[in-house]
């Protein structure tokens, strides 16, 4: 099982970044995909959720800016980023919750400047 996060980098505040998050391995008993984010010095935290009924919530910190999304047939989880600021200077993760266990991608870094 291999969850490839990718799409981070360096941006400007205001600006915009889709993360992306490749699974090759998962195909049966998936329960819910999550995106998280560990700033420097703090510990992880939940971000957005998608599950595979479509249903979808944010974090606070993440409603009205952030846009988690899946494409089935590409097999990739999304989170489009917008209105960046720098304290969203973190590193993503995507999470793959299944009847099997838990999976985690390795991690994207998402640097906003001010």
């Amino acid at each position: 099982v291999q969850l490839q996060a990718s799409g981070g980098g360096l941006v400007q505040a205001g600006g915009s970044l889709r993360l992306s998050c490749e699974n090759s391995g998962i195909k049966t008993g998936i329960k819910a995909m999550r995106w998280y984010r560990q700033a420097p010095g703090k510990e992880r935290e939940w971000v957005a959720i998608i599950i595979p009924n479509g249903s979808i919530s944010y974090a606070d910190s993440a409603k009205g800016r952030f846009s988690i999304s899946r494409d089935r047939a590409k097999k990739t989880l999304y989170l489009q980023m917008n209105s960046l600021e720098p304290e969203d200077t973190a590193v993503y993760y995507c999470n793959y919750e299944t009847v099997y266990g838990s999976y985690w991608g390795q991690g994207t870094l998402v640097t906003v400047s001010s």
